[in-house]
């Protein structure tokens, strides 16, 4: 078992996925559940998390998203979505506009590293159409996706790509 700091130098962006190798059930149990456990403004968890397994519909998404071939390669995708009128019942518009959205993110980053830790990988996925996806998934007023999130065995293990320096990017006050 990896500690928590192995866990996030080991998570890279995967687009290729070992395509015999489907996601075991109780390992997909595993990082929904830790999605869950991650904090949310007010504890409301306002979010959703739609799992898409089925092959047609992960072909949609790709090409919701952008074309990019390898939401559909994934033998799971997470579709990570606000749930807006939650959030605003307690927080009014800060609440709809902003305290989802992290809530969501927040979901979404804890399922990426519950994958790495699972043995998997995992690609975030930003470049989509929004309402070509929320129809897709036929999603209730309220409810918008945020992010894809593709899951699976990899198929490449990609090289860390660079970062930033601590000094450009914390300050001290």
């Amino acid at each position: 078992m990896w500690d928590f700091f192995q866990t996030v130098r080991h998570r890279h962006s995967i687009r290729r996925y070992q395509k015999d190798m489907p996601v075991e059930a109780e390992k997909l149990h595993a990082i929904l559940e830790t999605a869950v456990t991650g904090p949310s403004a007010g504890d409301l968890q306002s979010y959703r998390i739609i799992c898409v397994q089925d092959e047609g519909l992960r072909q949609k998404l790709a090409e919701a998203a952008n074309g990019q071939s390898f939401v559909a390669d994934a033998p799971v995708c997470l579709v990570f979505c606000t749930d807006t009128q939650r959030a605003a019942q307690e927080y009014g518009e800060r609440g709809r506009t902003l305290f989802a959205v992290q809530d969501a993110t927040i979901a979404a980053a804890y399922a990426q590293l519950a994958t790495v830790a699972a043995g998997m990988a995992s690609t975030w996925v930003g470049f989509f159409d929004e309402q070509a996806v929320a129809k897709l998934l036929n999603l209730e007023a309220g409810i918008t996706p945020v992010a894809l999130m593709c899951v699976g065995y990899p198929a490449e293990i990609p090289t860390a790509s660079p970062r930033r320096r601590l000094d450009e990017v914390i300050s001290h006050r």
